[in-house]
C-alpha cells in the first residue's frame, strides 16, 4: 500500500514538473512575442499606398503580369532634404528597386538614375527628373512614376535619409571599401555635412586606400558624384555600399541586429507592417545577393531648359525591355501601350531614338 502511495506521488510530481515546463515555455514563448512587438513598435510604419491611389498599367501583357507574381518588389528611396525624419517630401537622390526572388531568394538592385527624363503620372508636372516625383507627391507618386514607366507594379516601398545610412554603419561596425585619391578628396565635404546632419564625429581621408569606413564616410562616399562617371558611378558606389551593409548584417550576432532594431527603424519609412517584416526576416539568411546595374541601360545626357540636365533613355521601350529580362528573366516581355506612349513622347522631346543595330545590341 505504502508503495502505491509513493507511486502516485512521485507521478503527482512528474506530472507538475511538466506542466512547470510548459508553463514556462508558453511564458518564454509570450515574453518573445512581447520583445518583438516593442521592437516593432519602434519602427515608423507608414501608410500603406491607398488603392484608389496605387497606380500600374492596366495594359501590362499577361506574361509580364505572370512573370511579376514570382518576385516581391520593393522601392527604395534615399532623401536629400539636409534634414533628418521628414520623409513626406524632397528630392529622392537614391532611387533603387529591391527585387527578391521568391523561389530562389535571390536579391537584385538596379538604381534608376535620379536624372532619369520620366512622366512623372499627374496632370500637373508632365516629364520632369525622376528624382522630382518623390518632392510632387511623396512616396505614393514615386512608386507610382516607376510602375507607369517601368510597367511595374511595385506597392512596397522604404524611404530613409543620411542619419540612418550613418547609424546602421556605425553599428555595423563600418564597411571595408577600396577608396581612390580622387574620391577620397572629394568626400570631405561630404564627410563635414554628414557629420554635421548627423551629430557624428568627422574623420577626414587623406589619400586613396582600402578602409574600414565608419558610417559618415560610407554615406558620404556614396553621395559622390564629383567624379569621373558622374552620377552613374555615384549609383555604383550606392550599391557598394548596400552591398556592404547586408554581407556585415547577415554576420552580425543577435546583439547587432537588436541595436539596429533600437537605432535605426525610428529613423526610415516604410509600408511594411510589423508582421509583414516578421514575415521577411524569417528567410533573411536564405537571401543572396545577385547581379546590380543602374537604369536606364542606354542612355544620353541632355539639357532640355526647364528640366535643366536630364539623363534620356535611348529609348525608354528598350530600356524597360531590358530591365524586364535582368531582373525577372522575362525573354518575352513585350512593352504596354501605356509604356510605348511615353517613349515616343520622350524620343519626341528629345529627339534621341535608338538606332536598331544587330550584333550586341549597342547604339
Amino acid at each position: 500500500m505504502a508503495a502505491k502511495k509513493k507511486g502516485s506521488a512521485r507521478k503527482r510530481r512528474k506530472v507538475k514538473v511538466i506542466v512547470f515546463i510548459l508553463e514556462l515555455i508558453v511564458l518564454l514563448v509570450v515574453l518573445a512575442a512581447l520583445y518583438v512587438s516593442i521592437k516593432m513598435s519602434k519602427l515608423d510604419s507608414g501608410e500603406k499606398i491607398k488603392e484608389e491611389d496605387h497606380k500600374v498599367n492596366e495594359d501590362i501583357k499577361d506574361q509580364t503580369v505572370e512573370a511579376l507574381e514570382k518576385y516581391r518588389n520593393i522601392a527604395l528611396f534615399g532623401l536629400d532634404n539636409r534634414s533628418n525624419g521628414n520623409f513626406e517630401e524632397g528630392n529622392s537622390d537614391v532611387i533603387i528597386i529591391c527585387s527578391i526572388n521568391e523561389k530562389t531568394k535571390e536579391v537584385k538592385l538596379v538604381s534608376v538614375y535620379r536624372d532619369t527624363y520620366l512622366d512623372m503620372t499627374d496632370s500637373k508636372h508632365g516629364f520632369r527628373k525622376a528624382n522630382a516625383a518623390y518632392a510632387y507627391g511623396g512616396y505614393t507618386q514615386a512608386v507610382n512614376m516607376l510602375n507607369v514607366n517601368l510597367d511595374l507594379d511595385i506597392k512596397d516601398y522604404v524611404s530613409f535619409d543620411f542619419n540612418a545610412v550613418a547609424s546602421a554603419v556605425d553599428i555595423l561596425g563600418g564597411v571595408e571599401i577600396e577608396i581612390t585619391n580622387q574620391e577620397a578628396s572629394a568626400m570631405t565635404g561630404f564627410i563635414e555635412e554628414v557629420a554635421r546632419l548627423s551629430g557624428k564625429k568627422a574623420n577626414y581621408l587623406s589619400k586613396g586606400g582600402t578602409y574600414l569606413l565608419d558610417g559618415v564616410q560610407a554615406t558620404a562616399y556614396a553621395r559622390v558624384r564629383q567624379t569621373a562617371g558622374s552620377d552613374y558611378k555615384r549609383t555604383e558606389r550606392q550599391r557598394l555600399v548596400i552591398q556592404k551593409m547586408v554581407e556585415k548584417a547577415l554576420q552580425s550576432d543577435i546583439m547587432t541586429i537588436n541595436n539596429l532594431i533600437d537605432e535605426i527603424f525610428p529613423k526610415i519609412k516604410t509600408s511594411f507592417t510589423s508582421a509583414e517584416l516578421l514575415l521577411l526576416a524569417k528567410d533573411a539568411f536564405s537571401y543572396h545577393l545577385g547581379e546590380n546595374t543602374g537604369f536606364p541601360f542606354e542612355k544620353q545626357g541632355i539639357n532640355l531648359g526647364y528640366a535643366l540636365d536630364c539623363v534620356a533613355p535611348v529609348d525608354l521601350a528598350y530600356n524597360v525591355e531590358q530591365l524586364h529580362k535582368f531582373l525577372f528573366e522575362n525573354e518575352d516581355y513585350e512593352v504596354s501601350y501605356t509604356v510605348q506612349q511615353i517613349s515616343d513622347q520622350i524620343v519626341k522631346d528629345t529627339g534621341l531614338k535608338r538606332k536598331e543595330t544587330t550584333g550586341n545590341g549597342s547604339n
